[in-house]
Order: C-alpha cells, then structure tokens, then sequence
C-alpha cells in the first residue's frame, strides 16, 4: 500500500528542525517561512513545548471524555483570559474544518436556520460543512452541494443587507484576512457593518481564526483589531504546534446540549499539554509583538520590482503578489536559497514563518528574493 497521492511534494525530507529552521537528510538547513501553513507559531522544537509533552507522555496519554480532564479546564479558563473572552465556552475538537463543521452546526441549532453566508475566495476546510463554505469547485462533490450556502462578495455591504434581512441565515462564516484565497482583508467598515446587521437579524457571526489566530497578526486574533465580537469563533492551526488540536468559542447565549456535539480524541492530555505550553510561550517570549514587529519589517523590505503587483497583509501573514506565475519563484527560492515559502493561487506568495523569527532571518528570505528577481 501507498500514501494516497493528493499532495504536490517538494523534494525535501526534513528529520529535523529548530525554531525558523529545518534540517532535511542530507544535512542541508532550510529557513522556514511557512511555519507548515500557520502550524509552528512558536517556532520548531521550543524546549517548554518539548518538556510539557515529554512529562505529559510520561504519565497520561489519554482517557475518554467521559472522565473530568482538569487540563481542559486550565485551557479553557487560560485561552479566556488571554483573549477576553472570558465568558466564552470552548468546545475542544482535532483540526479546523471540525472546529467549522461544529461552528455551523451550532448556529443552525441555535437559530432554527438553515442558510449559510459565506464569500469569495474563501477557505474554511474540505469536509461536508466546510468544503460546503468554501469557495472552490475543485474540492467540493455533488455531496457537499447540499448545504444551503450564498457566496457574496467581500465588501458587498448592500447585498449581504439584503440577505440577512430575510431573517432565514443561520450564519455568516468569514475569515478575518483570507489565507487560502490570496491574503486579502476585509474593508473594516464591512466587518464592523457586518456585526452590527448580524446583531439586528439575529444571525450568528462566525469568525475563522484557524490561520489568522494566536498572535499571527500581532494581536491574539485579527478581529481584535476590528473591536468586533463574533458569536463563534474557530481555532485550529497553531493551537498545539504541529499536534492536532482544534476548537470553538462560543458565546454565552448558546445553550449545551448533552450529546449535541461530542469527540473521541480531541482533548486528550497530551495535546492539552502542548495546547498550555503554547500558550506559555507566546506569552513570556512576547511573540504577538515580535509577530507585527517583523510582519512590518518584512513588508517594509520586500524588494521594490515591476515583477511585484502588491505588497498586503498583517503582522506575520503576508502576500506578495506577482505579475507572473510563483511557482518557478519559489523552486528557486527552496533548491537555490534553502527557503520554504507558501502559496496562495497562482500568483502570490504567501509568508507565514514562526512567530519568533529574527530580524537576521528576515534579512535572509529578503536577500534570497532580491537574488532570484
């Protein structure tokens, strides 16, 4: 038997990696500007994040959710006070279209609503739910195409009016800066506009922070920026640093159901361990500062090029977006210079390196642009 073969692979095999950088089997060392799609925000191997799990492996590995887990709490009670979301729930699931999937699923309870708005150039995951809200043909079957979803356009402030007015959307579902779909961010007069129509209608307001949240943008979450407060909102990515770890917000005007939502791996003590340890780190080695510190210095530096259309996005989350396909750029950028780099569509490069890259390191990835252009 062989890996089902979906994934585009680079001929790189890491076997290890420290902070912003990988070493693959030949010794050969690669700058990592991509942190695995948002995944590492505290960098490769941080020592607090290798003993929490090391010492939790040691003792308990796991045990059903139907035992008290007192990390969950420490997590909860620690994720409410670091965001402000005090009076929030957490509900505790394994990767960010599940944490979706619940989000939508919640709202529609709540509500009595079925239809869903979603936009453009969106992304939110391939299961039903949340290939559902995804705007790509190519990843969404006859299966998906059931679920009742409007895709508008990001800015359309007078047609989203006009839908949620009808008072029969369950949800809006958007992302504060969109990864996938290009690096692009919503005009905060939408997103404020947004909650505010959201409020009047009694539509739920779902906020996707699975690549946008813990730190990347400078503060905990990019609708914080914003001062907008979502009914739900979806976090997965770097939420344990590479362990499958994900989860929902939930405002305290949804009622818990017994048995409504439910998980059999999520939540287990070894990712809570890591989950805490993460949140450890971000927070005693300043690294939501030193995101929007080097996310402005990156931006600042990008080398000036008529092969370059646009410079956007916030903090650590940055688009470069060419007059040409990225795909030779990047080859070059990885077998030349030994950086990672990621995509987003056929013309952007999207950077997304740990949170506790250095002034040094971005020097590195500036210089290596300035060569391959």
């Amino acid at each position: 038997m062989n890996p089902f073969n979906v994934y585009n692979l680079f001929n790189v095999t890491p076997v290890s990696a420290h902070g912003c950088t990988i070493k693959d089997d030949k010794g050969q060392e690669f700058l990592d500007m991509y942190a695995g799609n948002a995944v590492m925000n505290i960098g490769h191997s941080h020592p607090k994040y290798i003993q929490a799990v090391t010492d939790q492996l040691q003792q308990l590995t796991y045990c059903s959710n139907m035992v008290k887990n007192p990390l969950q709490d420490q997590l909860a009670l620690r994720l409410g006070k670091m965001t402000g979301y005090d009076d929030y729930s957490l509900f505790l699931c394994n990767s960010g279209a599940e944490a979706v999937e619940n989000a939508l699923k919640l709202a529609s309870f709540h509500t009595g609503r079925q239809r869903v708005i979603a936009f453009k150039r969106g992304y939110h995951g391939r299961t039903s739910g949340a290939g559902a809200v995804t705007d790509n043909p190519s990843i969404s079957s006859l299966f998906n195409r059931v679920h009742k979803v409007i895709f508008l356009d990001i800015n359309d402030t007078a047609t989203l009016k006009k839908e949620l007015e009808t008072q029969k959307v369950a949800a809006v579902i958007i992302e504060p800066i969109q990864g996938t779909g290009g690096v692009h961010t919503p005009q905060p007069e939408f997103m404020q506009t947004l909650e505010l129509v959201c409020r009047q209608t009694e539509t739920m307001l779902i906020m996707d922070e699975i690549q946008t949240g813990f730190g990347r943008t400078g503060k905990f979450f990019a609708h914080q920026w914003l001062n907008i407060h979502p009914d739900l909102i979806c976090i997965g990515k770097p939420m344990a640093n590479g362990l499958p770890c994900a989860g929902v917000m939930i405002a305290p005007h949804f009622e818990a159901v017994k048995g409504r939502l439910g998980t059999t791996l999520a939540g287990n003590y070894v990712t809570m361990a890591a989950a805490l340890s993460v949140l450890d780190v971000l927070e005693k080695d300043n690294l939501m500062a030193n995101a929007k510190a080097m996310g402005d210095f990156l931006k600042e530096h990008i080398p000036a090029s008529p092969r370059i259309k646009e410079v956007r996005g916030k903090g650590l989350m940055i688009g470069i977006e060419f007059r040409e396909l990225v795909a030779p750029i990047r080859q070059k950028l990885l077998y030349d210079k030994h950086i990672i780099t990621g995509s987003a569509g056929m013309n952007v490069i999207r950077l997304l390196p740990p949170l506790c890259i250095t002034q040094q390191e971005c020097y590195t990835f500036i210089n290596a642009l300035k060569a391959v252009l």
